[in-house]
């Protein structure tokens, strides 16, 4: 059957009208949909963050994942004691007690858990007369010189519920274990009657390369910085300082053309931390440039604040700085209402379309 002119033009308008429809529906859901990028160097709590949005906003961990949180836990455990051990045969520093020698070989094998396996029970006494010994815990307190994870005194605080038959990890021990982020990891939570796509990417040198898959429409960037790392070297570079490497980050990040048009969010994580160490490890030491009280966290947050701002080349670029520590639910969940109302406020003509 051939269609008349006219048959054949209503035929397409209707066609463009049902398109067009489509188009300002998409359009408005994507004026509802915010994409926020997580950048940072190693070890500044992009990962934790993102544990939180799916402890706040999502479903957040299932049984089988919180089986495989059992086995990292473990894993991290023992790598800090390989990691302490080696520690110790380089600064020359031997155990008060000497038994402890003995556990050696069983801290050296490459020792995993499948999924299912409880904590093996042989290593518990060895852990526990080890992190107790007078000369690791020399070595555990110059662990800003050799890159120590900063979870391992809080799994210390119980140990024996890790060992525990019936252990399932809770959510304040997913947010402290660590697991190097490689790739892209994105997820996705509603806030209000906002989507949020949050993606976190890996902190190390080399994954950093792999950013610019990220990098179109950002609507806000979250720049986390632990400023705990002040004193502290880099994992892949001992000979490196995780501040000024994230300083050097953050200048590029800030100044670059991708993110002209961007939210700016800097994060000064792991305050309680840095608070703690501000006696033991004076900042002059590595940033002689520092004058006043360097045991005033008020002080010396303003102080590294200051840096990062001054980086910033475009004095009509925003950036909205937050002091938080990442495994603080409520502290955390305060912040992000922050960070949400300024997004609304800042795209208020977008999202009324």
């Amino acid at each position: 059957m051939c269609l008349g002119g006219s048959d054949e033009e209503e035929l397409n308008a209707s066609r463009n009208r049902e398109i067009d429809k489509m188009i300002r529906a998409d359009e408005r859901k994507m004026s509802k949909e915010i994409k926020l990028l997580l950048l940072g160097a190693g070890e500044s709590g992009k990962s934790t963050i993102l544990k939180q949005m799916r402890l706040l906003y999502a479903s957040g961990f299932s049984k089988n994942e919180r089986e495989d949180y059992r086995c990292i836990i473990f894993s991290n455990i023992l790598n800090a004691f390989k990691i302490l051990v080696d520690a110790m045969d380089q600064l020359e520093i031997q155990f008060e007690n000497e038994e402890n020698g003995e556990y050696l070989p069983l801290i050296a094998l490459d020792r995993g858990l499948d999924n299912g396996e409880k904590f093996p029970i042989e290593y518990l006494k060895p852990f526990k007369s080890m992190w107790v010994d007078p000369g690791l815990r020399v070595a555990v307190e110059k662990g800003n010189e050799f890159a120590l994870h900063d979870n391992l005194s809080y799994f210390f605080q119980d140990i024996d519920r890790l060992f525990d038959r019936s252990y399932v990890p809770n959510d304040q021990d997913i947010l402290r274990c660590r697991l190097k982020t490689t790739g892209i990891t994105e997820t996705v939570f509603e806030l209000g009657f906002l989507t949020y796509r949050m993606f976190d990417v890996g902190g190390q040198r080399s994954e950093r390369k792999k950013w610019i898959h990220c990098f179109e429409n950002v609507n806000c960037l979250m720049f986390l910085v632990a400023i705990s790392g002040y004193d502290q070297c880099l994992v892949e570079d001992k000979d490196g300082n995780q501040m000024q490497e994230a300083l050097m980050l953050f200048e590029s990040i800030a100044n670059s053309q991708w993110f002209s048009r961007s939210a700016l969010i800097l994060f000064l994580n792991k305050i309680d931390l840095f608070k703690k160490k501000l006696v033991s490890s004076p900042i002059p030491q590595y940033f002689p440039d520092f004058v006043g009280d360097h045991t005033n966290p008020k002080l010396a947050g303003k102080f590294f604040q200051a840096k990062f701002k001054g980086l910033n080349r475009n004095p009509a670029k925003d950036i909205y700085t937050h002091f938080t520590n990442a495994t603080d639910t409520n502290l955390l969940k305060i912040t992000m209402g922050s960070v949400r109302d300024m997004i609304i406020q800042r795209n208020l003509h977008e999202l009324i379309l």
